[in-house]
């Protein structure tokens, strides 16, 4: 089969590639994805999330795990990515938040023109239909629904108060004028009436009915890229397994790929690009040596203080926990409200950790339910969490590969903690965070820490150790730039191999000081528009 454009890799800038390019009626268009539709109740119904991001059992979930990480007493951390259309935005906690302005500035300054702030809003307020309406920094028309939360919770409310008693101020949107400040998450969820309540992942957001019947376009689900087909230093197709066997797709224009931090450095050394060293190892003949493909591994290290409830309008899953949602679960069928609604962090505070920062350096992430190891540890009573994780991280890891055998997973190294600095703002968040779950205003709920220690700066070091782990921001492994360790160019196209990109959040050059999902999305959508010859 032969389609202008092959995608490789169904998630969060994969659907945007596919929808955006197809609207062109004259270009014939390829996605493929190797997990399933993503349209089933458990990605639909926001608290079923619950149910895939443990990876027990794989569901929609590749469930990638780190190699052991000395800075984590060398435990081999979880890396949890979406497999199904949809990606990440099917399984995560339907955050909508953008980064921090002067970030996007640091990627121009970096040698990424047209990424700073002011060329990349446009795109932002493109794909987003906000509740609140437009204005100068939010769009009203775009694709992807995102809301306010329809009932949050009473202790959601209480943090935030407990927030503002350690002198950390309310805002109403992490996306408006000032990030810094303590308040309520907006989310991507549907807010017309026909899904209202129901997660809007990008596929359901991309890829509605209306957009799959286009005749110009394919979406192949169940079907796994192999390697980039190479021919005289262009690429010219993608070879699939699919239904069992191995096809060949041809590309007329470009193979574009859309996997993701890990999926795309995997595929660029499977196709034979990528370091010389690294192939060799594995077998692989090299036909473009490009050393920058699995390096600059960046993520957000995650430290989580949890407590139990003496109140009981929080997630238990004990035997009342378990009925109550129950009940939810047929109220959301009904009228698409209630807990089942939830997107579980319902709120979250940016913080600095000095007054001399120029912006927020520390994200918090306040959750309804006790989570450990992403949900891997259960526990029955009622209680709520807190995470903390440092926005900018010093460490550097890679990807690599474990095996040549596309079906293998990748090689995963974030080395975190390797820059000591990580770990001094990690401790210094913590303890920004054990002052807010200590005021007055969640006294009410307050019962048992879990995971208790003295207080010491040794025990506070000891216990990240031991517990933190990602909180799903892995970024930066197909770096944009001109430099030499460039994988590509501002545009995505790939140094040295013509006809080939990479879209997704992979090409960023430093993570964002904030969740990733939405800036993935723009970034798709500024590609795409370019590819084009759009104005946004």
């Amino acid at each position: 089969m032969k389609f202008d454009y092959i995608i490789a890799g169904g998630g969060s800038a994969g659907c945007v590639m596919a929808s955006r390019l197809s609207e062109d009626p004259d270009i014939s268009v390829c996605l493929i994805e190797a997990g399933g539709k993503g349209d089933s109740i458990l990605v639909r119904a926001p608290a079923l999330a619950a149910t895939m991001i443990s990876g027990r059992p794989k569901i929609n979930n590749w469930a990638f795990r780190t190699t052991p990480q000395p800075g984590l007493n060398n435990r081999k951390g979880f890396q949890p990515r979406g497999k199904t259309l949809g990606g990440s935005s099917a399984i995560n906690a339907m955050l909508y938040v953008r980064g921090h302005p002067k970030d996007y500035d640091e990627w121009a300054d970096l040698g990424c023109t047209g990424w700073d702030w002011q060329s990349v809003l446009p795109w932002f307020k493109r794909a987003e239909r906000n509740l609140r309406g437009g204005d100068d920094l939010h769009g009203a028309n775009g694709p992807l629904h995102v809301s306010d939360q329809s009932e949050p919770r009473a202790i959601s409310h209480a943090f935030i108060d407990a927030a503002g008693q350690q002198q950390i101020r309310r805002t109403t949107d992490f996306n408006g004028p000032r990030q810094e400040g303590a308040g309520l998450f907006q989310v991507t969820q549907f807010h017309d009436d026909a899904r209202r309540g129901e997660r809007c992942s990008a596929a359901a957001a991309y890829l509605p009915d209306a957009v799959r019947a286009r005749p110009n376009l394919t979406v192949l689900t169940r079907c796994q890229a192999q390697r980039v087909i190479l021919e005289n230093a262009r690429a010219i197709g993608l070879e699939v397994r699919h239904r069992g066997t191995v096809q060949r797709l041809l590309a007329n224009r470009e193979v574009i790929l859309s996997g993701g931090a890990f999926g795309s450095p995997q595929l660029l050394m499977l196709s034979g690009i990528g370091p010389r060293d690294e192939l060799a190892a594995h077998g692989i003949d090299c036909h473009h040596d490009l050393p920058g493909v699995g390096q600059n591994l960046q993520d957000h290290l995650d430290y989580v203080i949890s407590y139990t409830s003496k109140r009981k309008d929080v997630i238990s899953l004990g035997p009342r926990g378990l009925a109550d949602l129950a009940k939810a679960g047929l109220r959301w069928r009904r009228d698409r409200t209630g807990m089942f609604a939830t997107p579980f962090g319902e709120a979250g505070a940016f913080l600095r950790s000095s007054p001399d920062l120029d912006r927020p350096d520390l994200q918090l992430h306040f959750v309804i339910g006790i989570v450990d190891d992403h949900l891997r540890k259960i526990h029955i009573g009622h209680g709520y969490s807190c995470h903390v994780c440092a926005l900018r991280p010093h460490s550097r890891g890679t990807v690599g590969l474990a095996s040549a055998d596309p079906a293998a997973p990748p090689r995963i190294d974030p080395q975190y903690l390797s820059d000591p600095r990580d770990l001094a703002l990690l401790k210094k968040g913590a303890r920004m965070l054990e002052g807010i779950l200590g005021a007055p205003a969640l006294a009410p709920w307050r019962g048992k820490k879990l995971y208790d220690h003295d207080g010491s700066d040794s025990a506070l070091e000891a216990d990240i150790r031991a517990r933190a782990d990602t909180i799903y921001h892995p970024v930066g492994t197909c770096r944009m730039g001109n430099d030499d360790m460039a994988v590509v160019d501002p545009s995505g196209r790939v140094h040295g191999i013509d006809g080939l990109r990479v879209v997704d959040a992979s090409i960023m050059p430093r993570v964002l000081g904030g969740n990733t999902n939405a800036p993935t999305i723009m970034i798709a959508e500024k590609i795409a528009g370019g590819m084009r010859g759009l104005a946004p």
